[in-house]
């Protein structure tokens, strides 16, 4: 693996160009940097290197990174890197949705509603939860379930008012700058 002059680390904070020629010199360099470890394993996953994808977020998890936990439950649910393993994948998504992962906690309400025992209460409690911390999928999801009667209208007034507040929470002059460009 051999990565180009100028580039640097992938989702390294280090900021350094560093010309990598084996993995364990990347996992030496960054060994207690959980950000670092899931970035290369988000990585080697995009360039179809499962294994070491696997290997990189199995490391990050361990050092409690809530986006490997996510991205490790992509490769328990398609089998890449490692066996598809249903209960492992939905563990993964309890432990980044526990942590905060707004995506990881939209995901478990689509198991809940997919799964054998079509657990909608539970379901809706995830999209509420998720759309309270700003995820508009999860307030679109709640929609479709105000419309077939899954969700009370108080509910969903709700989380409409925590997400817009979730939202309004994250603006600042900075990111419209940055959006404008």
């Amino acid at each position: 693996m051999q990565r180009k002059e100028g580039r640097g680390c992938v989702d390294c904070r280090c900021g350094r160009n560093h010309i990598i020629t084996s993995r364990s010199s990347l996992f030496g360099r960054h060994a207690n940097d959980p950000a670092a470890l899931s970035g290369m394993g988000r990585q080697y996953y995009k360039d179809g290197d499962y294994e070491s994808a696997f290997e990189y977020l199995t490391n990050a998890t361990e050092l409690g990174d809530m986006d490997a936990h996510y991205n490790l439950s992509f490769v328990y649910q398609h089998g890449e890197g490692a066996e598809k393993d249903k209960e492992k994948e939905v563990y993964h998504l309890e432990e980044a949705a526990i942590g905060g992962h707004f995506k990881a906690r939209y995901n478990l309400a689509c198991y809940e509603l997919g799964n054998d025992r079509n657990d909608s209460s539970r379901a809706v409690k995830h999209f509420i939860i998720a759309a309270n911390l700003g995820y508009d999928e999860s307030i679109q999801a709640l929609k479709k379930c105000y419309t077939i009667g899954l969700v009370s209208k108080e509910d969903i007034a709700a989380a409409l008012r925590a997400y817009h507040a979730a939202v309004v929470a994250t603006k600042s002059p900075q990111r419209e700058m940055v959006a404008e460009r």
